[in-house]
């Protein structure tokens, strides 16, 4: 896991920004699939989007069809795009990004309704918050999900207790709760121990409170509301951090020497984000711990797979996606590729009810299955991305330029404005 993956939300609400939040996917009609061989089946998917040998089982489980998949590298939102336009030349099952779901939810006519295929049937088994985020509003579901990224604390046991902090991860979430705890520990930790700091950066934290919240930067009726009460508390207390001196200013190629060397004594993260530490900093394997993320769950990513309206089977397509993402084999893209699973029934398995060395033998899913399972729904626009990004970059001027909160907000609100305009936002 590079730090592409770590840092996804970011950067892809800055791409956004800058080239459109549209996925529009060329004219309105249904795409019939044609002349598309129905026994001959295509798979796309990105580089850790779902577990390869999960993949390679399916081509051999499903015998009376060749399956043929893509690990496309590179900008796959552009690449499915392309092949979204010229009809023989889109995949029958194809990967979304979480992050652009919501982009393509204004074009579901060139997705199959996977409800129509047998989708209905297996919904509740899977998380309701999750589905909803690729579901049209009037129904239309156009994506199955793959994994989420149910956020928490990750934490340095032994600086916790040079500082004199809980170190159980079950006191630690009950007396670091809010976010107001969890700062006032962040000062007790750099007083103690002066090279440490408590958050990467500020923009971190923005990103977790606002999934935390029922509302984002849009509302249902396409309305800005990037200025209102939820979104400037969010600002506010992502802000505490750096006038507490207790932001270590992060926002380039140094997380992983600041995670090797101490200098970042917690992270709030995601559960693939456990990959992250582990990889940057396998020296210090036995002093990690997990609690619960203060202010309650958020989730920070998570991807689906879709079918594109030009498959040639859709129905035989479907099978292989309920198959793929069976409960049973989610656990095992966890195992295989850190994805965190979407449907609870997973995380009684063996694969996720061990105890994780690296987190000194904790049984990691205490923290992040009850986590996912009560992360609330909020409304995701398709220009929220783009409408998003102004307020990450005034935060990052906050860090790196010294800029006056207040003066910060006014722009970010400013710029987001214009932003909303541009892609037909009230």
């Amino acid at each position: 896991m590079d730090l592409s993956r770590r840092r996804f939300l970011q950067a892809a609400v800055l791409t956004a920004a800058t080239a459109g939040a549209t996925a529009a996917c060329g004219g309105g009609g249904s795409g019939s699939s044609g002349s598309k061989d129905s026994k001959n089946l295509t798979l796309w998917y990105w580089a850790g989007g779902l577990s390869d040998k999960v993949v390679a089982d399916a081509k051999k489980h499903f015998s009376d069809v060749t399956l043929k998949t893509s690990v496309v590298g590179g900008d796959f939102k552009t690449k499915l795009l392309t092949g979204l336009r010229a009809a023989q030349s889109a995949p029958d099952i194809t990967g979304i990004k979480g992050e652009d779901i919501a982009s393509f939810l204004p074009n579901a006519n060139r997705f199959i309704d996977l409800k129509t295929v047998g989708a209905d049937k297996l919904v509740p088994q899977y998380l309701s918050w999750k589905l909803k985020q690729a579901t049209t509003q009037d129904g239309k579901l156009i994506g199955f999900p793959i994994d989420i990224g149910p956020c928490a604390t990750f934490y340095r046991e032994d600086l916790f207790a040079k500082a004199g902090l809980p170190t159980d991860p079950a006191k630690v979430s009950a007396e670091l709760s809010t976010w107001e705890d969890y700062f006032k520990a962040g000062v007790e930790l750099h007083k103690a121990v002066p090279k440490t700091f408590l958050v990467n950066n500020i923009g971190s934290v923005f990103s977790m409170i606002i999934g935390q919240g029922t509302q984002r930067f849009i509302d249902e009726d396409n309305k800005f509301i990037g200025d209102q009460d939820h979104i400037r508390a969010a600002w506010t207390t992502a802000v505490k951090p750096y006038t507490l001196g207790i932001d270590a200013k992060i926002n380039d190629n140094t997380w992983n020497a600041a995670i090797g060397n101490g200098a970042l004594g917690t992270e709030i993260g995601a559960a693939w984000h456990a990959l992250d530490i582990s990889n940057a900093a396998p020296g210090t394997k036995g002093k990690w711990r997990v609690a619960s993320l203060p202010g309650g769950p958020s989730n920070l990513g998570g991807s689906f797979l879709a079918i594109p309206a030009t498959s040639g089977n859709p129905d035989e397509a479907f099978k292989i996606i309920s198959w793929i993402l069976s409960p049973e084999n989610q656990a095992r893209g966890f195992t295989d590729a850190a994805l965190f699973p979407t449907a609870p029934a997973a995380y009684k398995l063996p694969a996720l009810t061990g105890g994780d060395a690296f987190f000194g033998g904790q049984k990691t899913i205490e923290i992040f299955g009850p986590a996912a399972e009560k992360i609330p729904a909020a409304y995701e626009a398709p220009a929220d991305a783009a409408v998003s990004a102004p307020y990450f970059a005034e935060l990052t001027s906050i860090e790196a330029k010294g800029k006056d909160p207040d003066a910060a907000w006014k722009d970010a609100v400013s710029q987001a404005k214009q932003i909303a305009q541009r892609q037909g936002v009230k």
